[in-house]
């Protein structure tokens, strides 16, 4: 087995983890929503900030370093149309990805409030995750559009 197909597998691992966790983390989260349980939401958005914290945080530093291995490993030029689009797109999920973190902590600590008081949800958790929910289609379309662009490597 060669160094870039080690790189590769890496790489490949990191994507199946951002996608994984993602699609994992909004199932949870939306089903724990559904049943307008504070406690519930609490406990669910506990475990899924930490599993982005430990999952969807490591795969996001290891693409970059695997990536930029891969185009040297293989005399891929940054000036690529594919990798530039890829790393553009990158920054977009990004763009989002992070307001959905800080947004996910917040939605905990409100649950968390709520479910201490024995109160219903603030209204302010409900404008969260709205939001939550719109910026996971944006953040989670462009991850969907790096794995074809590395896969198919259009133009």
């Amino acid at each position: 087995m060669t160094l870039y197909f080690v790189v590769k597998y890496l790489h490949v691992l990191g994507a199946i983890v951002i996608l994984g966790t993602g699609t994992g983390i909004a199932f949870f989260m939306l089903m724990a929503h559904r049943t307008d349980n504070a406690e519930f939401i609490a406990r669910t958005a506990s475990i899924v900030v930490i599993a982005d914290a430990i999952f969807t945080l490591s795969a996001v530093i290891l693409q970059p370093v695997t990536g930029g291995l891969l185009m040297m490993l293989s005399a891929t030029a940054i000036t690529e149309h594919w990798v530039l689009a890829s790393l553009a797109l990158y920054a977009v999920a990004g763009l989002f990805w992070i307001p959905v973190v800080v947004m996910q902590i917040e939605m905990r600590d409100l649950a968390r409030k709520a479910a201490e008081q024995h109160a219903a949800l603030p209204e302010r958790y409900f404008i969260l995750f709205r939001r939550w929910f719109a910026f996971g289609f944006p953040g989670f379309g462009a991850t969907m559009l790096i794995l074809w662009l590395m896969i198919a490597k259009p133009f």
